[in-house]
């Protein structure tokens, strides 16, 4: 068994922890916030742009911290969960893997890209996982479109149109602080950013256009440059002023033979999918995938507890690919703050 301690008790935290109680092998045994009312499970203020409410938690054998110290140096503990504010996710994380923990924390891997890449350099050195949060190739969807690309069938990726739009998030008052969350592309686009480099590889570079507010970026259209290879994708992120719509996501992927289009979004409270997951194919025919029905969170900790009990990094969830994934938004709003296009390192 697995003893899981989660580290911050927001609206993420909350996620992980009811999304363990799906995960065979992996239990939350400790979980750490300074907040008094959530230590004893009164979690109503808790609120997020999808997903349940903030409600009141049974925690009975759950030890409670209330400072993630203690969480870390619990020995009982095997793996930190990180769901603390994105500042504060290298300082943990490097802090549990030291302490011979795991480390699943919550995307972003971090707001610098320079501490995303001390936690790939702590995990290493301590011979311990470190894996981030990066749940989009667990949506049915988007697993569809992975697997789609991968496996050839409809040939290869010519390119595609990546989509990920909310209204202000009201309840987040360090949503667009550069240094403490990082703004619409650190905490939103990132998604996208990771899922593109999963499946396309890393881009030589980015083109981007949008609007800043302040200095992050708060809204973007970005053409991933991809040197040699005839590759166009493309992707649209950010805020809008309209509170009707408090999230929206979708894509078109580009095949040889097949094009996939899905989208959508929550309206007022309630999901409606404006376009299940199409299939069309070069002989004319549309087709809807039959997608089983998931948890996508519960998918992502149960290739958490999978990747530990191999001791194997996962590829969906390593901490080299969100590293690249961070790099390339910071190169996007580089990119908007100069007019032109910016290189990306290379990948590792």
């Amino acid at each position: 068994m697995i003893n899981v301690g989660i580290a911050g008790i927001g609206f993420m935290g909350m996620i992980h922890y009811l999304a363990y109680q799906q995960v065979r092998g992996a239990k939350v045994a400790a979980i750490a916030t300074r907040d008094r009312k959530k230590l004893v499970g009164d979690w109503r203020g808790i609120q997020g742009n999808f997903g349940p409410p903030g409600t009141k938690m049974d925690l009975a054998g759950v030890r409670g911290y209330a400072d993630w110290r203690e969480l870390v140096a619990d020995p009982h503990i095997d793996l930190v969960d990180v769901c603390l504010p994105p500042a504060m996710h290298a300082e943990v994380a490097v802090a549990a893997l030291a302490a011979g923990k795991h480390v699943f924390c919550e995307k972003p891997i971090a707001v610098l890209a320079a501490d995303a890449k001390r936690m790939v350099r702590a995990a290493d050195k301590a011979r311990k996982l470190l894996m981030i949060g990066h749940v989009l190739p667990f949506f049915p969807e988007y697993a569809f479109a992975r697997e789609a690309i991968a496996g050839g069938k409809y040939g290869r990726l010519l390119g595609g149109h990546f989509k990920r739009i909310i209204s202000e998030p009201e309840w987040l008052p360090d949503f667009f602080d550069p240094q403490k969350v990082g703004g619409p592309v650190v905490d939103l686009h990132i998604h996208d950013a990771h899922f593109i480099r999963l499946v396309c590889g890393m881009p030589a570079g980015v083109f981007s256009s949008g609007r800043m507010r302040g200095d992050v970026v708060e809204f973007l259209t970005t053409q991933f440059l991809f040197g040699d290879r005839p590759l166009s994708i493309t992707a649209t992120s950010g805020v809008i002023g309209q509170q009707g719509r408090s999230f929206t996501h979708g894509f078109e992927i580009y095949l040889e033979r097949a094009t996939l289009a899905y989208e959508s979004a929550v309206y007022r409270g309630e999901a409606k999918v404006a376009t299940p997951l199409t299939l069309l194919t070069a002989d004319g025919r549309v087709q809807r995938p039959k997608l089983k029905a998931a948890d996508a969170f519960a998918a992502e900790l149960r290739e958490v507890a999978a990747s530990i009990e191999r001791n194997r990094p996962s590829e969906l969830l390593g901490g080299e690919l969100a590293r690249d994934a961070l790099v390339l938004c910071h190169c996007q709003t580089e990119s908007v703050r100069r007019g032109r296009a910016v290189k990306a390192p290379a990948a590792d």
